[in-house]
């Protein structure tokens, strides 16, 4: 039967009107965010950076009606390489995605990985925020120049805990802290977890001497205090954080973490597209906003290649600080 009738031609109008709108942002076609099935890997164990970052993203973006049913789950082992392997031979899966950071970054490099983040599509940089020098409750380190002192005296004695493997974040911060009180990095006694969650019970069973991973992995330890917080490593003192920076310590280091979103090689432009426009519409939530404010991360967003080109920078700036620091 032909539409014919002016009813009928009217309903029809209406139809192509009212049609088009109804794709909007969440609705699945090629501009908006909502991603059916979309899984995060997180490649180290749960409490970790990698995994409250991923945990919170995906949160958010479900409470901004972004997109529904994001599943986060872990895969740990050796620094983020093997989650990384993973993600690479996932190739051309637009439904996964891996929250990474410098760690990985390092680990890479330190575990002479065979799959690189040069393997990968990079979608966003989210975030970046200080590490935190932490002992336990009961640690006799009262302020970052008795610790630092005791370090000097015999430093193969003092062992210290780090969330990264050689060349991360929690691994260079302490090492660039040795160099800057005198230390010779060689010889400091850096024991490597597999992100924060594994070396909170460490720090406090008084495992490690001290402990260096990012504030926001600690702030509710921090708070409730079952950790001290002696010094952070960035340029400025973190809000709400009675806690000194290293270089109004006297310490001679700045030093930030970053974390962020890569996905499999070999994505389509519309799916590669689909991921950054979820990044970007999580970036400009009200959610998010208040999640960067409570976990006290910086605000350090970019896409697409322009992150790739990061991505490629920072992988050279850790080789040339490793090599600066004879390890």
């Amino acid at each position: 039967m032909r539409l014919r009738t002016p009813l009928a031609l009217l309903g029809a109008a209406v139809l192509v009107l009212v049609g088009p709108p109804l794709l909007t942002a969440g609705s699945g076609d090629d501009t908006g965010t909502r991603i059916p099935g979309l899984r995060l890997m997180v490649p180290n164990t749960p409490g970790g950076g990698y995994d409250i970052t991923a945990r919170t993203a995906a949160k958010d973006a479900e409470d901004a009606g972004l997109t529904h049913g994001v599943e986060v789950f872990n895969l740990p082992g050796a620094g983020g390489t093997v989650g990384l392997s993973r993600l690479v031979s996932e190739h051309g899966n637009g439904k996964l995605a891996m929250s990474m950071g410098l760690g990985v970054v390092g680990a890479v490099r330190s575990n002479d990985a065979p799959r690189t983040l040069a393997d990968t599509t990079p979608v966003a940089r989210l975030t970046e925020e200080q590490d935190v020098v932490v002992v336990g409750k009961d640690s006799p380190y009262r302020t970052i120049d008795d610790l630092i002192g005791a370090w000097k005296e015999n430093p193969g004695k003092l062992p210290v805990g780090g969330g990264s493997s050689p060349g991360g974040p929690d691994h260079l911060a302490p090492m660039l802290m040795a160099r800057a009180a005198g230390i010779p990095p060689k010889q400091v006694n850096y024991i490597p977890f597999d992100g924060g969650g594994e070396l909170l019970a460490s720090i406090l069973g008084d495992k490690v001497a001290f402990g260096v991973s990012g504030v926001g992995e600690y702030l509710d330890q921090i708070k409730a205090g079952e950790l001290r917080l002696l010094a952070v490593t960035g340029p400025e003192r973190v809000a709400g954080l009675d806690a000194p920076t290293l270089l109004e310590a006297g310490y001679d280091v700045s030093f930030t973490n970053w974390r962020g979103i890569v996905a499999p090689p070999g994505l389509s432009d519309t799916e590669h597209r689909k991921l950054v426009r979820l990044a970007e519409e999580l970036h400009d939530s009200d959610e998010w906003r208040e999640s960067l404010r409570r976990n006290g991360w910086d605000d350090a967003f970019l896409t697409g290649d322009a992150f790739g080109a990061f991505l490629d920078a920072e992988d050279k700036r850790v080789v040339s600080v490793l090599k600066e620091l004879g390890l």
